[in-house]
């Protein structure tokens, strides 16, 4: 009985598992077999036997045959031997067999499996299996195929149990071979394919057992003649490849004669399938390769094929082996896999007939055809090493071919003659003089540039579309075209493999390889060449061979000065291809013995510094100047070796060297630049006049001035050389002046025919940069006198006639070099003025483009990049002596402000272009001025000049405006402070005391208000009311520039001296402290912090207000018109505000005359501005004046001004209305009194709020002052009138709640609560009852952070209206009470009122009501918190169980907010009541509530000490198990906090090792595979430390099997099974183990969903596998031919 019952629940899970096969989803299907696989081994014949019963009917009963023959086969290959019973193994086969001979499919899922089970049975009773077969193998049947599959798989499978039954198989298929169809014959064909494999196998293995009988190779011959002589020649392709195939396994099995007599077929057989693709050449090549070996090879006798009749298969196989030798092709995997067998297919044959294969193939390396010769290249490459010895005379014949080869232009046959010459070097074929042709050939490959490969790509590209689709046939079509780029790569790899890894290859490389660095054809290959010489130096002894000895004892090596020339040019480029430069770095560093010896210590030095440089080339990147930098690293380092070396016979060769390197570079080739450079540098050392104007003119006349590059380098070397020989470069460049081919007749003849002479232009453009860097390096001793001579005579005027933009561009370069010669000069203390600056400065702006009268007229690219070079050019002169007179400053103003009004695209040249432009203005203001008020003045007027851009309605306009003047300001401030010299230098430096020495002079002994300006000086006033408004921008940058403004001009104001007249303002310390309250806006403005952009302006505001003396605040109020005027209407809202602001503030300041003055101000921007919105705000400024200074006065200058208007227009007419008329309005509104005092305490009907609206909005100065006064009163019944109205608009009367809105913004606006009004007009209207908490909560909150007197107040009377019977207004009492004791910190009295309130209305009716009061317990302040805790947990305990689910919600959030502060002895008591209330919570359905109980379970986790620490680890306990559920939850909430609390809780369970658990990657990840793998590892560690829970946690998993959540269900089913199947002791969990089985197999029956079914499925394969269940199954016998047996399930 006993086993009986125990196999039951087994019985019944195989049982649902075989039915799950058939499930709907495919994920449970998938399941349910990998179970019943795991599970077949345990029994495999219940298994076999429930399978068997499910599949009565077959495919038309259960949809999943397949399934169940998969799980037969694996259940009878798990038999044992001793339980295989032959007549149940008959019953097995014939259900398999019996599917297969009724339906006409073949090769179907379901059949295959069928097969699979035939296999099974026959790998126990192969004679019985194939009984079953051979019995379907007669006559005509359906099944016939399949039964020939069966065969040939079981041959696969079972190789040695099927080749003793060979005999038979061919007794029974034999027959039935004539009546095959075409269809069938590749299944017959794969199948004695199989079976001679099978064959091979078994004669190997068992060598000394007769296998081949004289009537199994009757047999085998017959098929043979079968498959060659009609099968291989039909019309269907699968036909012939099939037989092919299996002929090419039956080549040696068969007779030796039989082989020899159908060679004739067989040969042109298979070559006639490599017109085909490339799966199935490769079938053919394997075919060929054993038809190969077995002719060849054979130990029975010669080879059957002479090498003539071989003939035609190589010829085949050349062109194929080419085709497959692609590595981009598209199917290289296969592509390799043909082209080594074919490479294979060669070897069989050179060794048999070594000479014959490598003449055949040296003979096709010489045809005329592409494909022959690269195929005979990689065949010879493939065989040479392994033939090595057999071809070892034939080595002067291969090096013969191999050179003719060299000049080859296929780009395939260059690639495999390259890989050839690696081979042929790595097997020493390479010696003498061809080694070092074919070395200069693998260099000159490694020299493609990348332009010639983009050319050669651009013209395979087009010559492709010309091109119309070619077949396979054509094998040239097949062919991928070998890119010049695969070409490069190849040889250069080659070429290191020679250096490195072959050493017999060092005496040849070295030091021939050095010839390779010269060459110009050789220059793209000189890094590999560099790289090359590295590894020979790296392995190589120059102490036994010194280098200067060899190269002294061969003619045929360059010279050391050539090797150092070529190198140092050509490391001009740092990104060249191959890290170019840092290669050259690299090797010098090895040829160090070539050089003089003292180089070496230098080099040491230099060459690492030089590397660091380059050795980021993305960092370098960033450095828009690194090709400036990294040339004159170059040049700097070439010039300290010339310094080292003390040979002036070497430096003269070097010269010579450098020279000679001009023939090596185009003339638009950038490393020329350098060259010049070098060459400079180098004359700079040398001493001989002759040799340097010899070198001088050599330079000039192999220069291309006509190319910028070419000419700027050209320049740059004359510099250096004049460093030196100034009077020889000036000699020579008054020579090319005088000899410019062009008159001054010719040049106006030009223009009458359209042609530009840029010949001379080039001339010109060079002459100049020329004079300009021989200035500029010349000695500052001796440049005075030439530059006078070449200003005085008047050179420069001849320049001008340039016309073309790069000539301009070299001309003023030329003119800016000159100017800063003389800077330079006055570093050095050698001061001199510059004569005919002015003249200078007029040729500058004109070659600029622009004039006095004109604006731009080019806005080319070039053009505007001659714009910032003269920008620059006209700064340096500005900086010079003599000072710049007021005219010409003037005029340089007037030709340069217009920049700043230029697009902002090309933004790479604009942007330095407008750099340059605010450094001319700062460098004009630090040279103009004797003293500090002329300089003041020289600001004032160019910060005029730049008003119209900081005001301009364009964006970029006004952010360059403003960073002009912040820029100029800052100038100002450190010409007086010592900070900034005219150029720009910080600190002290040489400039300040050249530039101002004229200054120091004359004002040394005056005092310093003589010196500096007075803070009148700055024109106050009139700046801030310019800039004010900028600090409302709409751009960020410019509002951050304009509170920098400010704060730069306050802070000036305040460090200089006041006149007399001023000292009335005196309050200092007022002063400071609004100034440090404008920085402190300036650096949260710098830091982009988030800050309402309206506080901000308000702070900007308050402190100007303070900063302005009373005369700079009448100047800015007489002012503001045209920034009320302000293009931007957020710029002119912002100065109407600060107008307001002061004159409420400091309006009793004014006097009479000011008042009368600032109306006008006021009237005028009225009348000026066009928006409504604004010119109200103008009018309310007014009315401010009115009421803050003398009305009487702002109204007798609107009466004058009506006046006015109505004397000279016709005021019926004028757009927009008649500005006045609201001014009288607004006026009269003055002088209204309005009581509503009484209206205040009545709580407001629908009727009465249109009056409060109009009184609200109409009050004026008295209605004002009513509002402060009854603030709270007001506030508390808008807010409770707001809860009434949306109440209604619930019920869709919305119009009430329109009509409050409007009398509560109005309120707002009464009361300047300007933040509060926008917020009631954003979310004002929204119905949700959600959006109306927030709301009031945060109108609460404007409130309370702007008014905080008024908490207290406000706070009383809403307590009061908790007790109203209207919901709504309970509601919106108790959501503004929430966010008012956020703010009630240091209001005692009011807080415990606040709370007492709150604490009883917890209980009231609404919900809502509810959720408010507790949230606003747990927002009180921390400060008071500890007096409240123990009530504030009180509500929350209460609150968890009630019955709204929202309330609860509620409550859990409150309960995570407090514990975080909440101390230990306020938790400590209800810990466990806290823990089982949230427990209950963990299952509600609302994904919200579950996270928030999970989270807020984890959080108790730090209260669990002392007395509760034991009782709440038992909880925890009980909780692990739902939470690992939870884990894989359907909420992404749900889940992260599960992991959050499961790592909180981990600690208390105290088990070494158990945190880590949750610290793997698997714990955080989404996916499911991740979760199972962490439960499965979670199962582990349970049994390892934490065993005695386990049973509890099969328990609460068992529990779950019922959740509402499907996926819980599945989490808790994979987690039982994983806990049960690991289980060491499975007695003690027997009990589970059959619940949880009985649970499983119902739910596998029941459940609709298919996760759950899926993880049903597998848990019961790892329960019976562990458990085992299945074992008594079997005990009772059975006769097992009895039919009943089938009919156990039933």
């Amino acid at each position: 009985m006993a086993s009986s019952s125990a196999s039951l629940p087994g019985l019944e899970a195989v049982q649902v598992l075989v039915s799950s096969l058939a499930d709907e989803s495919p994920v449970v299907r998938e399941s349910s077999l990998a179970s019943l696989k795991e599970i077949a081994p345990l029994n495999p014949i219940l298994v076999i036997d429930c399978c068997v019963a499910i599949s009565k009917g077959g495919r038309r009963r259960f949809g999943n045959m397949a399934g169940v023959f998969l799980v037969m086969a694996r259940a009878v290959r798990a038999m044992e031997q001793k339980d295989v019973d032959s007549t149940y193994m008959v019953k097995l086969a014939k259900i398999a067999t019996s599917e297969m001979i009724t339906s006409k499919d073949f090769n179907a899922d379901w059949q295959r499996a069928a097969a699979a089970v035939l296999v099974s049975i026959g790998s126990h009773a192969p004679e019985l299996m194939m009984e079953e077969v051979f019995l379907h193998l007669s006559g005509p049947n359906l099944a016939l195929q399949s039964m020939v599959q069966i065969l040939a798989d079981f041959a696969t499978t079972e190789a040695l149990k099927f080749a003793p039954h060979l005999k038979d198989v061919f007794l029974r298929v034999l027959p039935i071979l004539g009546s095959v169809r075409d269809a069938q014959r590749p299944v017959f064909a794969n199948a004695f394919k199989c079976w001679c494999q099978a064959a091979w196998q078994y004669v190997g293995d068992f060598p000394s057992n007769p296998l081949f009988d004289t009537d199994v190779m009757s047999f085998m011959n017959s098929v043979f003649e079968l498959l060659l002589r009609v099968w291989a020649n039909s019309r269907d392709l699968k036909v012939r490849l099939s037989a092919v195939d299996a002929l090419g396994q039956m080549v040696g099995l068969i007779t030796r004669s039989q082989l020899k007599a159908g060679l004739p077929r067989l040969i042109p057989t298979i070559l006639d399938l490599y017109r085909k693709d490339q799966e199935i050449a490769f079938l053919a090549t394997q075919s060929l390769h054993n038809l190969l070996t077995a002719c060849l090879l054979s130990e029975n006798g010669p080879p059957l094929l002479d090498f003539e009749e071989l003939t035609v298969i190589l010829c085949s196989l050349l062109p194929i082996s080419c085709i497959n030798n692609q590595t981009h092709s598209s199917n290289f995997s296969l592509g390799l896999k043909t082209y080594n067998e074919i490479q294979h297919c060669f070897l069989v044959i050179g060794l048999v007939y070594p000479d014959d294969l490598c003449a055949f193939l040296l003979n096709k390396c010489q045809s005329n055809e592409e494909l022959p010769m690269i195929g005979a290249l990689c065949a010879i490459k493939h065989l040479l090493p392994r033939l090595l010895e057999a071809w070892h005379g034939k080595r002067s014949s291969l090096i013969e071919v191999v050179k003719l080869l060299v000049d080859e232009q296929s780009l395939g046959v260059r690639k495999a003659l390259a890989e050839l010459i690696v081979v042929m070097a790595s097997h020493c074929y390479l010696i003498g003089p061809p080694a070092q042709l074919f070395v200069e050939y693998l260099v000159r490959h490694c020299a493609i540039s990348d332009h010639e490969i983009r050319m050669h790509k651009a013209s395979e590209e087009t010559s492709s579309k010309s091109i119309p689709f070619q077949a396979f046939q054509n094998k040239k079509a097949m062919i991928d075209p070998v890119s010049l780029s695969e070409l490069r790569a190849i040889c250069g790899k080659g070429l290191l493999l020679l250096a490195i890894t072959i050493p017999e290859m060092e005496h040849v490389l070295w030091p021939f390889i050095l010839r390779m660095l010269l060459p110009k054809k050789y220059t793209g290959a000189v890094a590999t060449v560099c790289k090359c010489i590295t590894e020979l130096g790296r392995h190589r002894s120059f102490q036994t061979s010194p280098l200067s000895c060899e190269f002294n004892t061969s003619n045929d090596i360059p010279s050391s000065v050539d090797l150092f020339a070529r190198l140092m040019v050509l490391m001009h480029d740092p990104f060249a291809r191959e890290q170019l430069a840092t290669q050259i770095l690299t090797v010098i560093c090895y040829l160090v013995p070539l050089f003089p010896k003292n180089l070496s210590f230098l080099w040491h030095d230099e060459v690492p510094k030089m590397k660091a440089y380059i050795s980021d080339l993305d960092d370098l990147r960033q450095d828009l100047s690194y090709q400036e930098t990294w040339d004159d690293m170059i040049v700097n380092f070439l010039a300290a070796s010339l310094d080292v070396v003390q040979d002036n016979e070497w430096i003269i060769s070097l010269g010579n060297a450098f020279a000679r390197q001009y023939a090596l570079y185009d003339d638009d080739d950038e490393h020329l630049a350098l060259l010049h450079r070098c060459l400079g540098m180098l004359l700079q050392k040398v001493d001989d006049r002759i040799y340097v104007h010899g070198k001088i003119e050599w330079m000039y006349d192999r220069a291309n001035i006509s190319v910028p590059v070419n000419r700027l380098g050209l320049a740059k070397g004359m510099g250096l050389i004049a460093a030196s020989h100034l009077d020889t470069v000036l000699e020579k460049l008054k020579l090319i002046l005088d000899n410019v081919g062009h008159s001054r007749f010719q040049r106006i003849l030009s223009y009458f025919f359209g042609k530009v002479l840029e010949d001379a232009d080039d001339t010109y453009a060079a002459l100049a940069l020329m004079y300009g860097y021989a200035a500029r390096y010349a000695p500052s001793t001796v440049i005075e006198a030439r530059i006078n001579a070449l200003v005085g005579t008047n050179m420069l005027s001849r320049l001008l006639h340039v016309q073309h933009p790069t000539a301009k561009q070299a001309v003023i370069t030329a003119i800016d070099l000159l100017g800063r010669a003389v800077i330079n000069a006055a570093e050095m203390g050698i001061s001199f003025p510059l004569k005919r600056r002015d003249q200078m400065l007029d040729y500058v702006l004109t070659l600029m483009g622009r004039d006095e009268n004109e604006g731009l007229v080019d806005s080319s690219t070039e053009h505007l990049h001659t714009q910032s070079l003269a920008l620059s050019a006209c700064k340096t002169l500005v900086l010079v002596e003599p000072r710049l007179p007021v005219e010409a400053r003037n005029r340089v103003l007037k030709a340069t402000l217009g920049f700043f009004a230029l697009s902002s695209d090309p933004s790479d040249i604009i942007s330095p272009l407008v750099d340059n432009l605010i450094s001319l203005l700062c460098a004009i203001l630090s040279t103009s001025g004797e003293d500090g008020r002329s300089r003041a003045d020289q600001l004032l007027h160019i910060l005029r000049q730049v008003d119209s851009f900081v005001s301009s309605s364009v964006e970029h306009q006004r952010r360059r405006g403003c960073t002009a003047v912040y820029e100029l300001l800052l100038k100002f401030r450190n010409l007086f402070s010592g900070g900034v010299c005219g150029l720009g230098c910080h600190s002290s430096c040489t400039h300040n005391k050249q530039i101002d020495i004229v200054t120091q002079r004359k004002f040394s002994n005056l005092p310093s208000a003589f010196v500096l300006p007075s803070r009148n000086y700055l024109s106050l006033g009139e700046r801030v009311m310019t800039y004010l408004p900028r600090c409302a921008d709409t751009s960020s940058e410019v509002r951050k520039l304009a509170a920098q403004i400010l704060g730069l001009l306050f802070s000036m104001a305040l460090s200089l001296p006041k006149l007399a007249a001023s000292v009335d303002y005196s309050d200092i310390e007022v002063s400071y402290s609004a100034l440090s309250s404008l920085e402190d806006v300036i650096s949260i403005l710098r830091r982009d912090a988030s800050i309402d952009q309206s506080e901000t302006f308000n702070r900007v505001i308050s402190s100007v207000c303070v900063l302005l003396m009373r005369d700079e605040l009448v100047i800015s109020l007489n002012t503001c018109t045209s920034a009320i005027c302000d293009k931007i209407k957020q710029s002119a809202d912002g100065a109407i505000q600060a107008v307001t602001d002061f004159i409420t503030k400091r309006g009793n300041e004014l006097h009479e005359l000011d008042i009368s003055r600032t109306t006008q101000s006021l009237l005028s921007a009225t009348v000026t501005t066009t928006d409504k919105h604004t010119r109200q705000e103008v009018l309310n400024a007014i009315s401010c004046l009115a009421e803050s200074t003398n009305s009487s006065t702002v109204f007798n200058e609107i009466l004058a001004a009506a006046g006015r208007d109505i004397a000279s227009k016709d005021v019926s007419r004028i757009r927009g209305g008649w500005p006045m008329q609201d001014a009288f309005v607004v006026d009269k509104g003055q002088h209204s009194n309005h009581s509503i005092e009484a209206q205040n305490d009545c709580q407001f009907q629908q009727a009465a709020i249109l009056a409060i609206t109009a009184f609200f909005r109409g009050g004026g100065k008295t209605g004002k002052r009513a509002v402060e006064q009854s603030y709270s009163t007001a506030f508390s019944v808008l807010t409770l009138q707001l809860g009434s109205c949306h109440g209604l608009a619930g019920l869709g009367q919305v119009e009430p709640l329109r009509r409050l809105l409007l009398a509560f913004q109005s309120f707002c606006d009464c009361a300047g609560d300007i933040e509060m009004g926008k917020i009631l007009a954003r979310d004002g209207e929204n119905k949700d009852k959600e959006k109306l908490i927030d709301l009031i909560q945060e109108v609460a909150s404007c409130t309370s952070m702007k008014r905080p007197k008024e908490v207290s107040p406000i706070s009383m009377i809403l307590s009061k209206a908790l007790n109203r019977h209207q919901r709504f207004q309970r509601e919106a009492a108790a959501a503004a009470l929430s966010e008012f004791i956020r703010h009630s910190d240091g209001l005692s009295s009011v807080l415990e009122h606040i709370v007492e309130v709150m604490c009883l209305h917890v209980s009231d009716e609404s919900p809502i009501v509810r959720s408010l009061c507790l949230c606003g317990l747990v927002q009180i302040p921390e400060s008071h918190m500890h007096n409240y805790i123990a009530q504030v947990l009180g509500v929350i305990v209460a609150l968890l169980e009630d019955p709204d689910e929202s309330v609860q919600l509620t409550a859990v959030q409150c309960l995570l907010s407090v514990l975080n502060t909440a101390p230990e002895e306020a938790v400590n008591h209800i810990l466990i009541n806290l823990s089982v209330r949230l427990r209950n919570l963990q299952i509600c359905m609302n994904e919200k509530m579950r996270s928030k109980a999970f989270a807020a379970y984890g959080a108790l986790s730090k209260y669990a000490k002392g007395s509760q620490h034991q009782a709440f680890v038992e909880q925890v306990h009980a909780t692990i198990p739902r939470l690992i559920l939870h884990l894989h939850d359907d909420d992404l909430n749900v889940r992260q906090a599960c992991r959050v609390t499961l790592r909180q809780l981990a600690p208390l369970i105290e088990v070494d090792g158990f945190s880590n658990l949750f610290n793997k990657q698997v714990f955080s990840s989404e996916r499911r595979s991740d979760y199972e793998d962490f439960i499965r590892d979670f199962s582990r560690h349970a049994y390892q430390l934490l065993s005695p829970r386990v049973n509890s946690y099969l328990a609460s998993l068992i529990q779950a099997f019922d959740s509402p959540w499907p996926v819980i269900q599945a989490n808790a089913v994979y987690f039982s099974s994983c806990l049960l199947s690991l289980a060491e002791d499975q007695r003690s969990l027997a009990p589970y183990c059959s619940q949880a089985l009985g649970a499983l197999v119902n739910k596998m029956s029941k459940s609709t969903d298919a996760t759950v079914r899926a993880s049903c499925s597998f848990a019961l394969g790892i329960l019976i596998k562990a458990f085992n269940p299945l074992a008594y199954a079997t005990q009772q016998p059975f006769d097992r031919a009895d039919s009943s047996r089938s009919n156990v399930f039933e």
